[in-house]
């Protein structure tokens, strides 16, 4: 089995007047759930082999935070993370099918809508992906990224 590990950001701040959504940073409470979510990857030996993280700025603040408790890893940004669709992000992961545990770092609707669409093979009107909320999926070795190919194995939130 190789599994998927799919992290929302944390809270982040209201933009400020002029600044782009993509620049928005963490809050002091996103900190501290980013910080919380490494800690508990790292208490249940969730190590990832490799990281996809959105460029937003919010994104790469939590996963910064992850890293702290979890120790450096490989970690690319992709453009295509940010505001993706479930299929595009589904694209994305299926492009990293070798690898055993990959962890991507997004924003919601995309995310909790690809979390139902690998379980339940629906997205719907899904919402259940809090900031910082992670949901670990199961699925064989080598299998395409398609509707219902996963098992929810974990879900956690701060």
């Amino acid at each position: 089995m190789r599994e998927l590990i799919l992290l929302r950001h944390a809270h982040a701040d209201p933009a400020l007047p002029g600044q782009a959504d993509i620049d928005r940073p963490l809050s002091a409470e996103g900190l501290a759930e980013a910080e919380a979510a490494g800690r508990w990857l790292r208490e249940k030996n969730l190590v990832p082999d490799c990281v996809l993280c959105s460029p937003a700025r919010r994104t790469r603040e939590t996963l910064e935070a992850v890293l702290g408790a979890i120790g450096y890893v490989d970690q690319r940004l992709d453009q295509a993370i940010y505001e993706a669709t479930p299929g595009t992000l589904a694209t994305l992961l299926d492009e990293h099918r070798d690898t055993g545990r990959l962890l991507l770092v997004g924003h919601n609707p995309g995310l909790e809508r690809l979390a139902a669409l690998l379980h339940s093979g629906q997205t719907g009107e899904y919402r259940g992906m809090p900031p910082a909320g992670i949901a670990v999926l199961t699925l064989p070795i080598g299998a395409a990224v398609e509707p219902a190919v996963a098992e929810l194995s974990a879900f956690w939130w701060p």
